[in-house]
């Protein structure tokens, strides 16, 4: 299958294309810079440049493509503005991709988060938020899956808050930034909230499972970890970095305070039972003692 992917050459962009590349498919990866064309093509795609918001070269990947997955965002959480910014583009990123497959019956698999679900750990089954910081996210994720209809094979892989590789990655990778940046490794609240987690090179598994046989209108659960304490995350950060640990505010994390410090654990009970997936890289608080001082 010749795949277009979006963010192909990030955290976990990077192995999707290794994973889709060793089981047989080539990729045509999205490009926005000669650094990123350089590196998929090193690591054996074929770039295709351009960004997110070029929506004629989304149209054009797409159209020579058997099937898509989305992994690109912006990933800029400086302000809501800036994030507001990043969602909106890739709402019509989506919207574009979706369009040109319509009536091909070809597979389009994009990524969006975990939901929270109060007092459990969330499931497959629960629905998307579709307002918050981020709830544009789960509005344009929602779309896609209404793809279903139209004769698009449309799946959704939802991440967990952290997705690492070699102690890097996701919130548990924001919270070593910031302690680097302000010498204190913290937490919001009592740290007694509980974020899930997976591995990268398990999360390629499950987009190229997804993209091979996930029936249209679907959703999955890439989460090896249900859920982790993060004063129990910071604890690993602070030892790695010599930096004391100790609850801060929740506005020390702009825009994401109120998901920092919100409790969102969550099963993938039957992603594992349906697409026969199963983690098999280190957990989290391995991982993170690859965190370097």
């Amino acid at each position: 299958m010749r795949v277009f992917v979006t963010g192909g050459t990030g955290l976990i962009g990077s192995a999707v294309v290794a994973e889709l590349l060793g089981h047989g498919h080539t990729v045509l990866a999205l490009a926005r810079s000669d650094a990123s064309a350089l590196a998929a093509k090193t690591a054996g795609a074929e770039p295709l440049r351009g960004s997110l918001t070029d929506l004629d070269i989304l149209r054009a990947g797409a159209a020579q493509a058997d099937g898509v997955i989305h992994l690109a965002f912006a990933n800029d959480f400086s302000s809501p503005e800036a994030l507001a910014k990043a969602v909106a583009e890739e709402s019509a990123a989506l919207a574009t991709l979706g369009e040109e497959l319509v009536g091909s019956d070809r597979p389009f698999v994009t990524a969006s988060g975990t939901p929270s679900a109060p007092g459990r750990a969330s499931t497959e089954a629960d629905p998307l938020p579709t307002d918050g910081p981020v709830g544009g996210r789960g509005r344009a994720v929602m779309a896609v899956l209404g793809l279903a209809s139209r004769g698009v094979r449309s799946t959704a892989v939802r991440l967990p808050r952290t997705v690492h590789n070699q102690g890097t990655g996701g919130f548990a990778g924001l919270l070593t930034d910031i302690a680097r940046r302000s010498g204190v490794s913290g937490y919001p609240g009592d740290g007694a909230q509980r974020w899930p987690a997976v591995h990268a090179l398990d999360t390629a598994v499950l987009f190229r499972l997804a993209l091979e046989s996930a029936p249209a209108g679907s959703s999955w659960h890439a989460v090896a970890d249900e859920g982790d304490k993060v004063r129990d995350i910071a604890a690993v950060i602070g030892r790695r970095l010599g930096l004391p640990v100790q609850s801060v505010p929740s506005e020390t994390y702009g825009p994401l305070g109120p998901i920092f410090a919100s409790d969102q654990p969550s099963s993938s009970t039957h992603t594992r039972q349906a697409l026969s997936w199963e983690p098999k890289h280190p957990r989290l608080l391995e991982d993170l003692e690859n965190i370097q001082p």
